[in-house]
């Protein structure tokens, strides 16, 4: 920048255009200025930098102590030379005076020009922030970009977002231009600028997928209860509503399942089952086996734990493909679940719980006072022998050792209190 005109309208356009104080650039712009002040007068130089607001000016001021012999240049001004500045100076005040420093005027133009871009950076690193920490939870729109190593860097507005491994669905294959819908589930601000965290495995992305598809759901007529998810293979959805004129699982599969299937497209095919979801565990937990058919559910009296009978051609079915149905269910409600046919549970008490005994809570303590008898039934004028007294390498009856028990060599005729 050439002149302080040019600074202040520089200044201007970006305070406009990106939102930033004004008054913040120019506080940068002199604590910087003084900085490299201080390099050509000393560390010790008490530099005062100001910018004329207006006309984008430097002045550069120099604080000094009046001495009659000068012995650091760089905090002491001679009697005499104060005096050129202010006859009335004398020994012992300090006064303030007008530097020039060496190529001040290429030097104010670098520091200027690295305090706007600096402040230009920081502000921009703020505004995506404070975006996106607003967004944390909600769903996005990425564009794949390209690979790096085993990650997938995609574009999601403003800045780039990696999708790390644990992140990507099984066996997706992620293409240049790609639109892929992923979760934002953490934004952490760093000295590089915003982190954003996003994932196409987390649960949540389920959810704001039935929010976007289903209108019943993103009105709250139809509400999701919990999720349950094997990204890229298979997910249970549990639905409920209070209205009793809305099939809850209706409303999210669609006429002919087109409202699921769209969500079921997005995850590259990924099987989800919706559930009714009831407050009785018995029907909640018969409901979450589906599609297999249930023939009783037991639940322990001890633990959250149940055992479920099912038809003997429904066992496998019950189970799932390497246990995946069961342990789906046993997510989606929260209980263990122990599975097996009714031809091998009618040969054992297999309904039967073993009995789990909690354990005791332990006895609360007795607290004695200087009044009341001590534990071991002395009493206070009794608990000591007036008569005899221990030394240091003693124990006494109930096992203290007098520096112990009595701070200072406090007498230890005096009965102590608890």
């Amino acid at each position: 920048m050439d002149s302080g005109r040019e600074l202040i309208e520089a200044l201007t356009m970006v305070s406009q255009e990106r939102g930033i104080d004004k008054e913040v650039i120019f506080e940068a712009i002199e604590a910087s200025l003084v900085s490299a002040c201080k390099k050509q007068f000393g560390q010790n130089a008490d530099i005062r930098v100001t910018v004329d607001r207006e006309t984008g000016e430097y002045k550069v001021l120099a604080k000094k102590a009046v001495v009659e012999t000068v012995e650091d240049e760089e905090i002491e001004i001679s009697l005499k030379d104060a005096r050129t500045i202010n006859v009335n100076a004398d020994t012992g005040d300090e006064i303030e005076l007008v530097v020039v420093p060496k190529n001040f005027g290429r030097i104010s133009a670098q520091t200027a020009k690295q305090v706007v871009t600096q402040k230009f950076r920081e502000a921009e690193r703020e505004i995506i922030y404070n975006e996106f920490i607003n967004r944390v939870t909600e769903m996005a729109t990425a564009i794949v970009q390209r690979r790096d190593r085993r990650n997938v860097i995609v574009n999601i507005g403003r800045l780039e977002a990696q999708l790390t491994p644990a992140d990507q669905i099984p066996r997706e294959h992620y293409n240049f231009g790609d639109r892929i819908k992923v979760y934002i589930h953490e934004v952490k601000q760093s000295s590089k600028g915003p982190t954003v965290n996003i994932s196409r495995t987390h649960p949540e992305l389920i959810r704001r997928l039935f929010e976007q598809e289903i209108p019943e759901i993103y009105d709250s007529t139809v509400e999701i209860k919990s999720i349950a998810r094997e990204a890229g293979s298979r997910s249970k959805v549990a639905v409920y509503t209070s209205h009793p004129n809305v099939d809850p699982v209706g409303a999210c599969v669609g006429h002919s399942g087109h409202r699921v299937n769209l969500i079921s497209g997005e995850l590259r095919g990924e099987r989800i089952d919706i559930i009714h979801w009831s407050d009785d565990p018995v029907k909640f937990i018969a409901s979450a086996l589906s599609p297999s058919k249930v023939v009783t559910v037991a639940l322990s009296p001890y633990e959250t734990a149940a055992k479920v009978i099912v038809p003997d051609t429904q066992l496998s079915l019950a189970i799932g493909k390497e246990g995946q149905n069961a342990r789906l269910a046993a997510r989606l409600t929260g209980w263990r679940i122990d599975i097996k046919s009714e031809s091998q549970a009618a040969d054992t008490d297999f309904l039967t719980f073993p009995v789990i005994e909690k354990p005791e809570a332990p006895a609360a303590k007795e607290v004695y006072y200087e009044d009341e008898y001590y534990e071991d039934e002395y009493y206070e004028d009794e608990y000591y022998d007036e008569a005899e007294y221990y030394t240091e390498e003693e124990y006494y009856d109930d096992e203290y050792y007098e520096d112990e028990y009595y701070e200072d060599g406090n007498d230890p005729s005096t009965p102590p209190t608890t």
